[in-house]
């Protein structure tokens, strides 16, 4: 059997337990890297948080569609309470969702969202949003959600969205696991 020296072995297991911390600190960091990466490009449906309002208001309209879904765990009724609305680019709009507890007991529940198509995802912006906000429903207790948003005039500069005419704006309210805020520093 050849023996190797030492610091050769040393150096082998040293290599070996960096790359293993480089691992799991990437590991880490995906997820807020990723997250940080879908928010500045839309990727997924990301959309845009807005710092101030829209500016110029275009005679360009959009309608805008509200989907709302529950996670089969959370004994919630959730919808919009409009399905659609027409904006002109630019314009701020308000819509308001409805989430209803059917339970017998205090529920907590979550909501992700999306929007569609992916490619308009850059040019939503929302003002105001529920979203990744927890929400404490009682037993029986309804509450209306608003969501605060406006499209950016920039997606009338861009030709590839010329065939945009509809939005669709989708949540999914999930039950919260650890019963505090679900994410301290998200976006609105």
């Amino acid at each position: 059997m050849i023996r190797m020296p030492l610091n050769k072995n040393a150096r082998v297991a040293a290599f070996s337990a960096l790359a293993a911390a480089v691992m799991v600190g990437a590991a880490y960091a995906a997820v807020p890297l990723y997250d940080l990466f879908c928010r500045v490009t839309g990727y997924g449906g990301t959309t845009q948080v807005a710092v101030g309002e829209a500016g110029a208001i275009l005679d360009r309209e959009v309608t805008v569609y509200f989907d709302a879904n529950t996670n089969r765990n959370l004994p919630w009724s959730f919808e919009p309470v409009q399905r659609s609305i027409t904006v002109r680019v630019g314009e701020t709009a308000l819509a308001y969702y409805t989430a209803t507890n059917n339970s017998s007991q205090p529920v907590t529940g979550v909501a992700t969202y999306n929007v569609a198509p992916y490619k308009a995802a850059t040019y939503f912006s929302k003002l105001e949003c529920f979203c990744f906000t927890e929400q404490t429903l009682q037993p029986g207790e309804s509450i209306e959600m608003p969501v605060l948003f406006f499209v950016d005039p920039l997606i009338d500069e861009e030709r590839r969205m010329d065939d945009v005419a509809s939005i669709t704006l989708s949540y999914t309210f999930f039950e919260s696991e650890d019963g505090g805020s679900a994410s301290s520093d998200a976006a609105p």
